[in-house]
């Protein structure tokens, strides 16, 4: 592939979308393309989520970007041997010209998003061209980077969006042009959505969409990690080199809009009367004997009037708001602007995990982060611990935030569909 090194990219501005040989699982090697896929490696949180998918087919994806080992060096050599053996096996092909993909989502309520996958050069943060708006945790950073440096591959896509001008882009042109072929793979996954993939590799339409995304600027709607990562990687290999360059999933946001949706808190070791008790004369507590579908409506309506949660874990649900100004004045740094010191999950980080409940945020053992509502609840009632709902922020706040280089407290958002890990992978090494 193209690897233009530093000197050169780095006088640009806007998006390099860059095509690749995808690595992609042969149908004819496999149960099925459905069986072989995994939702990305932070969102698998069913109980049983790894043992299901590893039983769902013996080359499911999750034994790359999830292996199972004693320790992290024994994992990451695990997945890369795992990944030289289906290579060797002809499990996983290397397409042979290279290309993006134009990738669809679908569900059955009628929700459609198409995107081109590519390799993203990794641009500087002083460039403006890609906005992150989370925090990322360094442990799990260095956890990624040991992983792709073990495999030398971008084993799924991050997310990121833009705003076009919606069908009169030659991006968005390409996009459907391309839809309307036959696609490489077709497959319904068993969340009830349908995924299909095509090849670009036409020079003259990917010399459209280079030119159109060249004064483009993308926001990560999901994998703040996995970018961190790259930029990591890219740092320790002399340029130009494959690593110059990251996979993502790349969706115009005016044409396609994605559903935010929150990420959840599991605290480890911390009942939900204790935690409660913690909160007494520092917010309203109401006791909710509902549904989950009817508490989660009583939270968004709570959270139209200022900062509110719904903790679980004990059989209810206990829906705590108004918090006290006093305490929010003492405990929220003054140094943002005001949109971060309201938002729940500077609240939630800020005054509850840090001075209420002095809890460490970055610790897997004391917290851990769920995309799926129920799950989290299902969890804390299982483990005697505190699940804390949370109301999704508004995508207009995130992309403000993130142009004023404002980072958000890390997982506040959930952005989706979330591409589905297995349909295409990226070699560093081919």
């Amino acid at each position: 592939m193209n690897t233009a090194g530093h000197s050169e990219a780095t006088t640009r501005r806007g998006l390099e979308l860059t095509p690749f040989r995808g690595l992609r699982y042969d149908p004819d090697r496999v149960g099925s393309l459905a069986a072989v896929t995994s939702p990305p490696y932070d969102v698998v949180v069913r109980p049983d989520g790894l043992h299901h998918l590893q039983s769902a087919d013996p080359y499911n994806i999750v034994r790359l970007i999830l292996p199972q080992a004693a320790t992290p060096s024994i994992r990451n050599e695990q997945a890369a041997d795992t990944l030289r053996r289906w290579l060797s096996e002809g499990i996983l092909t290397t397409d042979t010209e290279p290309g993006l993909y134009v990738y669809e989502q679908r569900d059955g309520d009628g929700m459609l998003q198409r995107g081109i996958i590519g390799a993203l050069r990794l641009s500087e943060p002083s460039e403006g061209v890609v906005l992150p708006h989370e925090d990322v945790m360094p442990h799990v950073v260095a956890d990624r980077a040991a992983l792709m440096r073990a495999t030398s591959a971008n084993l799924e896509p991050l997310l990121l969006t833009y705003r076009g001008n919606g069908s009169a882009s030659a991006t968005a042109e390409a996009v459907e042009r391309t839809a309307a072929q036959p696609p490489l793979l077709a497959t319904t996954t068993e969340d009830g959505f349908s995924h299909r993939l095509w090849s670009v590799t036409d020079p003259a339409e990917l010399a459209r969409i280079r030119s159109d995304l060249a004064d483009r600027q993308a926001l990560i709607a999901d994998g703040h990690h996995r970018w961190a990562t790259y930029r990591r990687l890219r740092a320790e290999h002399p340029s130009p080199s494959p690593w110059d360059y990251g996979l993502v999933l790349l969706v115009d946001t005016a044409r396609y809009p994605l559903r935010v949706r929150a990420i959840h808190r599991l605290l480890h070791g911390l009942p939900v009367a204790e935690a409660l008790a913690a909160l007494e004369g520092h917010f309203r507590i109401h006791r909710l004997e509902l549904p989950l579908a009817e508490a989660l409506d009583a939270l968004a309506g709570a959270a139209c009037s200022g900062n509110a949660f719904l903790l679980a874990g004990d059989g209810a649900f206990h829906l705590v708001d108004r918090p006290d100004p006093a305490l929010l004045a003492r405990t929220i740094p003054t140094d943002r602007p005001a949109a971060w010191r309201t938002l729940d999950a500077t609240v939630l980080h800020a005054t509850l995990l840090d001075h209420v409940w002095h809890i460490p945020e970055d610790s897997p053992a004391h917290i851990a982060y769920i995309h799926d509502t129920a799950a989290t609840v299902a969890k804390a009632e299982r483990d005697g611990g505190t699940a804390v709902l949370m109301h999704p922020v508004r995508e207009e706040v995130v992309r403000d935030l993130a142009r004023q280089g404002v980072t958000m407290p890390r997982k506040s958002t959930s952005f989706g569909p979330k591409p589905a890990s297995g349909l295409v992978l990226r070699a560093l090494d081919v």
